[in-house]
């Protein structure tokens, strides 16, 4: 295919895009898009934007009625507990409904306590692995970890982890997508529970496109419109189009590279692929050379993004978007909340500004390539470690008890508030989620993105080559080091000699 001449498919997505855009008209029957279905479970003419308002509110879990066929109420017990929790970016909602889930934990469960600095450890996002590799490695890890879909499968290759099954926590495998399900296994046995699964959507400033001479209600259709469309912004008003993100080591980077690698008919390996084995390295095919020239071509021929794409993440990002430095970004429905927080908390003409910025956010679906539609189907899944490797002796009863209660309907939609979905099916169909719906604009977007996932390769050295050898191939293109091709060639052997695996 060539990736040059697509001006005919470029105007009947745009035409599309005008339908399916924004929140009030989001559709998902443009017929253009490959969706994922068969690798995530979501049906895109099921889960839809009306499908899941019908459903949200029709049942009503009763969370310690459930808990206490697993555990019993009054049980005591203790076990250690690490996990990414709410940091300084974190919106004020989610702060709050943090502090209700371990309220609601105490008052359940009074004889099991849960305290922060004691048992209980909140470590940042871009911490959090590696404190947990040197920990298990020491015989110092936590008995439960909830950590991001994408590491798990790296300690089941270890043999770190407990095999579980979801019955021992009062589930069963229709209560999860199966492509959370998949991230969870190794070697076709269970080693997580899916907490919630996320997709993200595409923000917008419908402003700054104005002042660039863009229709402020229509987003790039395209990811080639992408780059046109940051240029276009960046001639007309001297700021950044495209909140590009390429740091090392960052799990920002490939949740926002890879949807446009696959959307390019490209991937790390075959993970977007019908069939995917893990086995063929496709990073350096004709798509993922052409995914990787995009970003060149804004980065370093139109300078359309920011200089310190190399190093930010997606906090960064915000910032520069909320003091109208960026317009356009990927990122989770929380960003709107996030958005709204520091507009709150600024002052004189900033506030002015942020306020100005917050009223003329937009969501809509991520860009099409030539090949699909696709975004990172992510989420967190929580995991026992072996007792062998860890610090402090743990209950069981315990701990099945603090999954269960996390993992079920109610929480797992409420721990969701403002940034993913539940990972429990039935959490859709709680009050929580219709009050989520009313409350968080977007929300509907980024669920609409479900059908578009493609979950990670779930093989143990995903995270190295998500997090390493992709944003170093990034790092390579933008600073030069090497060509386009070169780049991707290198990604590409890096990738091959790591699936030698050690594991």
């Amino acid at each position: 295919m060539d990736f040059r001449t697509r001006s005919n498919r470029r105007d009947l997505l745009k035409a599309g895009a005008a339908l399916t855009a924004t929140a009030s008209g989001l559709g998902l029957g443009t017929g253009l898009a490959q969706d994922q279905s068969e690798k995530t479970g979501v049906d895109p003419d099921q889960w839809t934007p009306e499908y899941i308002r019908e459903i949200a509110g029709t049942y009503e879990p009763d969370t310690a009625a459930d808990v206490a066929a697993v555990t019993q109420l009054d049980h005591e017990g203790k076990f250690d507990l690490w996990y990414v929790g709410p940091d300084q970016a974190t919106p004020q909602i989610q702060i709050d409904k943090e502090a209700e889930f371990w309220a609601a934990w105490s008052e359940t469960y009074p004889n099991i306590p849960m305290e922060d600095g004691d048992n209980v450890l909140n470590i940042g996002y871009n911490d959090l692995l590696d404190k947990v590799r040197t920990a298990a490695t020491g015989s110092a890890a936590p008995n439960v970890a909830r950590m991001p879909i994408l590491w798990g499968v790296e300690f089941a290759a270890r043999g770190q982890l407990q095999e579980l099954n979801l019955e021992d926590f009062g589930f069963s495998e229709e209560d999860f997508w199966p492509g959370a399900l998949k991230s969870c296994r190794w070697q076709d046995r269970l080693y997580g529970i899916p907490t919630n699964n996320e997709t993200m959507a595409f923000i917008w400033n419908a402003k700054m496109f104005e002042e660039a001479g863009l229709d402020p209600d229509t987003p790039p259709a395209t990811w080639d419109d992408v780059v046109e469309f940051s240029r276009a912004i960046k001639e007309a008003t001297g700021k950044a189009g495209y909140g590009l993100v390429a740091r090392v080591n960052a799990g920002n980077t490939p949740f926002r590279f890879m949807p446009m690698l696959w959307a390019y008919g490209s991937g790390a390996l075959d993970e977007a692929e019908e069939n995917p084995t893990y086995e063929t390295v496709m990073i350096n095919n004709e798509g993922g050379i052409a995914a990787l020239q995009a970003c060149y071509d804004m980065y370093v021929r139109d300078q359309s993004v920011p200089a310190s794409a190399l190093t930010n993440t997606q906090t960064e990002n915000g910032d520069l978007f909320i003091a109208g430095e960026v317009a356009m970004m990927i990122s989770h429905p929380s960003e709107y909340a996030s958005l709204r927080d520091k507009a709150a908390n600024a002052e004189g003409a900033d506030k002015e500004l942020a306020d100005e910025i917050v009223s003329n956010v937009r969501y809509g679906l991520i860009p099409e390539g030539p090949v699909r539609r696709a975004v990172v189907f992510g989420g967190s899944n929580i995991h026992i470690f072996n007792d062998d490797i860890v610090s402090n002796e743990g209950d069981i009863d315990a701990m099945r008890a603090f999954m269960a209660f996390h993992c079920g309907p109610e929480w797992s939609t409420k721990m969701a508030w403002t940034g993913s979905n539940p990972g429990h099916i039935r959490g859709f169909e709680t009050p929580a989620m219709a009050e989520r719906l009313e409350q968080i604009p977007f929300l509907d977007v980024t669920t609409s993105m479900l059908p578009y996932g493609v979950p990670f390769p779930v093989i143990p050295e995903a995270t190295q080559i998500m997090n390493e050898i992709v944003p170093n191939m990034l790092q390579n293109a933008l600073t030069e080091t090497m060509s386009v091709e070169e780049a991707a060639n290198r990604a590409a052997e890096e990738i091959e000699a790591v699936r030698g695996g050690g594991f």
